[in-house]
């Protein structure tokens, strides 16, 4: 679109915006229909997005910036930053976590901020689910298997308890995303346990969750599916002794950040061929290459692809939109991001 074409989607009394994240992300993101509607909630100042705001198109622009639409790759919002920006009032994320972002500056100036971690949630959930049917059906090990051997076994023999009739499923952290695994899983007849802090009873029953200590979780469970924050309480919260609570032949499912997890434990537990693993997030993030996870039959390795890539981004940039113009009609946030919170939240 044109910038004659960006204003003539418009109205009056429209704050001023720029979209803020690496360009790069823009091919999926930035559905058209979806920018029209930035447009005509606000003066969209650059018809496309930016990166940083020292780029020559938006330097002389920065003192009209009221509202930001960020997504990856925005810049830290810092004091120096939001000098720079001194009508700033709001920052709407079309993206999940706003950690690589937002700073503790940002509330100390009111600067209002919201993310699409809902939305981003949706595919995390969807990637899990799978992950743990095909996990207990040990398709990962047997997928390696026959491509090796390209011929006809007994797998059932092999993989004594394959199938997903009757599991024990344990869902650690009841988070957006561990929600979503509950009810997506509840067709499949699994007994689900949940540990979370912050679980009420009423919620547990509502969900139909047993709620129990992660301790006995992990020693009940034939599968293990992770879905905390990355926060100071939650690191390295399965650590070798909790890893040894896992019965032999459980498998751990990682969807939510690799640091919740010793991964020097989990690698020993898994090179022994005790337990499997289905690791969409590891710790670093790009494992070393002479990392023995890549070649393990017992381990499933993806390189942090669960959340929203490619044609699911447009779900992430929809709800900033629906907040951008909640914001600008006066109307309640539903997504926010609050300091008392900040936490808890990944």
């Amino acid at each position: 679109m044109t910038t004659k074409e960006l204003e003539s989607a418009g109205r009056t009394a429209r704050p001023g915006a720029l979209l803020v994240y690496q360009p790069a992300f823009a091919r999926d993101l930035l559905r058209e229909d979806l920018l029209r509607r930035i447009a005509a909630a606000t003066n969209l100042l650059v018809d496309e997005p930016v990166a940083a705001f020292d780029v020559p198109e938006v330097v002389g622009l920065l003192d009209r910036v009221e509202v930001l639409v960020t997504g990856w790759g925005c810049p830290a919002l810092d004091a120096p930053t939001l000098d720079r920006v001194p009508r700033l009032r709001a920052a709407f994320h079309a993206a999940g976590s706003v950690k690589l972002h937002v700073t503790e500056e940002c509330f100390r100036r009111g600067i209002r901020v919201t993310s699409a971690a809902v939305a981003n949630a949706v595919p995390v959930a969807e990637f899990t689910v799978g992950a743990i049917l095909l996990a207990n059906k040990r398709a990962f090990r047997i997928q390696r298997r026959y491509r090796a051997d390209r011929g006809y076994r007994l797998w059932a023999d092999e993989m004594p308890g394959m199938g997903n009739l009757g599991k024990v499923v344990g869902i650690v952290g009841v988070s957006r995303v561990g929600r979503l695994v509950i009810e997506r899983l509840r067709p499949f007849g699994f007994q689900i346990l949940a540990y979370d802090p912050y679980l009420s009873e009423s919620d547990a029953a509502a969900l139909g969750v047993e709620p129990t200590e992660l301790d006995d979780l992990l020693a009940r469970c034939d599968v293990a599916s992770l879905h905390v924050p990355a926060v100071p309480a939650t690191e390295r919260m399965l650590d070798r002794r909790r890893l040894g609570l896992l019965r032999d032949g459980a498998v751990l499912v990682n969807t939510a950040r690799g640091a919740v997890v010793d991964m020097d434990a989990l690698t020993a537990e898994l090179v022994s061929g005790r337990i499997d693993a289905v690791l969409d997030t590891t710790e670093p993030e790009i494992l070393p290459a002479e990392s023995p996870l890549y070649d393990l039959d017992n381990v499933f390795l993806t390189p942090h692809i669960a959340g929203s890539l490619g044609a699911e981004t447009p779900r992430m940039l929809e709800l900033a939109v629906e907040e951008l113009e909640s914001f600008v009609r006066g109307e309640p946030l539903r997504h926010e991001v609050r300091r008392e919170d900040w936490d808890r939240v990944a």
